[in-house]
């Protein structure tokens, strides 16, 4: 039911409700991250994001 009003929302606004841009585009920024966190190097990285993936890999 929820979805269908999504749906109908986007058809009166005249948008596409589920073009999720915000999940591609996460998808292209974690792209580099992987690695990284597969291997542990955090060198390069700004310190939130490295803090956080040696918490992950804690």
């Amino acid at each position: 039911l929820y979805e269908h009003r999504v749906f109908v929302s986007g058809a009166i606004w005249g948008i596409n409700s589920f073009d999720q841009w915000g999940v591609e585009l996460g998808k292209a920024l974690c792209g580099d991250l992987l690695p990284r966190l597969a291997s542990g190097d955090v060198t390069g990285l700004d310190g939130s994001t490295a803090g956080l993936m040696t918490r992950l890999r804690a």
